[in-house]
């Protein structure tokens, strides 16, 4: 088992929203050796370098039109408003959510997740400082509050910052095996909170 796991960034997204996923699969796939069962990486609209929230500098390894194709595709929260309104990344997210195995965003990414592809109409969850906002613009959605994580089969969304890492440990359960995501967040000596799917 192989998967390819793409995590969407751009300006001012959210620091540890892409950050903490991409630790979690990294270290996954560290631990398990030779058999390196998840292949991570960061993925921007151009390879540009993007300046996340705070100015925190990121060169992207591909763009939204070079990239190997993904298993999973991992959307980061932040300042989002703009790219809602980029039509070639509604437009990449919305094709790549059709072809990949699974997608999940962390904190904000919801919004870009849901503006892609207007037929969503599970659970999902956001940062609990956006949860009327979401509630608001995308009506058809079930949004639940105080849970780290929702997992709904092909679709799965995370609460704030920090939420995100909860919800990669989930996923590396799912896609692995609990005890990879047992050992990964003892090795990076984290409390896994694994009380909402």
């Amino acid at each position: 088992m192989h998967v390819n796991i793409g995590i969407f960034i751009y300006r001012d997204a959210e620091v540890l929203d892409f950050s903490g996923p991409f630790e979690v699969f990294s270290t996954a796939s560290r631990l398990s050796g030779a058999e390196q069962p998840f292949s991570v990486f960061l993925i921007g609209e151009s390879r540009e370098v993007v300046s996340a929230r705070a100015g925190y500098k990121v060169v992207p390894d591909y763009s939204i039109d070079d990239h190997p194709p993904l298993d999973v595709l991992i959307i980061s929260g932040g300042v989002h408003a703009v790219e809602m309104e980029n039509e070639k990344v509604i437009a990449w997210i919305r094709e790549q959510e059709s072809s990949a195995k699974l997608t999940a965003t962390v904190c904000t990414g919801i919004f870009l997740l849901a503006k892609a592809v207007e037929s969503l109409s599970c659970r999902v969850t956001t940062h609990w400082e956006d949860i009327s906002d979401l509630k608001t613009m995308f009506s058809q959605l079930e949004v639940l509050e105080g849970v780290r994580w929702v997992d709904e089969g092909n679709i799965v969304s995370s609460g704030g910052i920090s939420a995100g890492i909860d919800m990669s440990l989930h996923l590396v359960s799912r896609l692995h095996s609990v005890s990879l995501a047992e050992d990964t967040a003892r090795q990076m000596e984290f409390l896994w909170t694994r009380n909402c799917d």
